[in-house]
């Protein structure tokens, strides 16, 4: 396959990236699965006290866990990463058991596994859009006005976008369409991110909120996925009556 074939126009090479992508993900598992085995986990230990349990697992494994699992958060995976900032960030995980050190490297480790995840959706829709009936959607004035909104200061609003807790971000989606390069994609990312996660990690560990701060988030990001899924489910269904009327 030549070099052209394998990137499209758009010069992205999506195979070129998700091989980067596997061996990332190899040099995060390895270490861990290391670590688990010279701590000895125990699943049983985990099942009758998951809570003292996560308290004395080591930093390293606490940390390499976070950054795999938020890596893989994207539009296309929609997982949840709300309770995992803030239950890396409660006094009971230990990070560094001090505040700012502590929401410096929640913030950080957070934000670059959130950024290598908004690069796979850049990637995956990359690809989608090189279907011509995809692409197609440049073509509309709804496509056109948001364009032109977003070409007055994208780099800010990506950072914004990031740091809003919205549960679909179409600014990544509106960004990639827009072939907004992706260096200043995932620097934006990165920012808005990580500002995000910090003021999870602050607010969790100075009002020493513990679990209380993980069930809430997850609460929150269930009612979120609701918000995305009904909406969509409901429309199918309509969708799906009329056909059977039209029929």
């Amino acid at each position: 396959m030549t070099h052209a074939a394998a990137t499209g126009d758009d010069g992205v090479s999506v195979r070129r990236w998700f091989a980067f992508y596997g061996l990332l993900v190899l040099a995060g598992a390895l270490p861990l699965a290391v670590l688990i085995a010279l701590e000895g986990w125990s699943y049983q230990a985990w099942a009758d006290n998951a809570s003292e349990t996560f308290a004395e697992t080591g930093v390293g494994i606490k940390l390499l866990v976070f950054v795999l699992y938020l890596s893989i958060c994207c539009t296309f995976l929609p997982l949840p990463t709300g309770w995992l900032v803030a239950g890396m960030a409660t006094r009971q995980a230990a990070v560094t058991g001090e505040l700012w050190s502590t929401v410096l490297v929640v913030a950080t480790v957070g934000g670059l596994g959130s950024m290598v995840a908004n690069l796979n959706d850049y990637h995956l829709l990359t690809w989608v859009l090189r279907s011509r009936r995809v692409a197609r959607v440049r073509d509309t004035r709804t496509y056109q006005a948001a364009a032109r909104w977003f070409a007055r200061a994208p780099f800010f609003i990506l950072i914004v976008f990031n740091v809003l807790p919205i549960p679909v971000d179409v600014v990544r989606m509106l960004a990639t369409t827009y072939r907004y390069p992706r260096v200043p994609f995932a620097c934006a990312n990165f920012v808005g991110r990580f500002l995000r996660y910090g003021v999870i990690a602050f607010v969790t560990f100075w009002w020493d909120l513990g679990l209380v701060a993980v069930l809430a988030l997850l609460a929150l990001a269930v009612v979120l996925a609701a918000a995305r899924l009904i909406p969509a489910t409901g429309r199918r269904l309509l969708a799906a009556c009329a056909k059977e009327r039209t029929a």
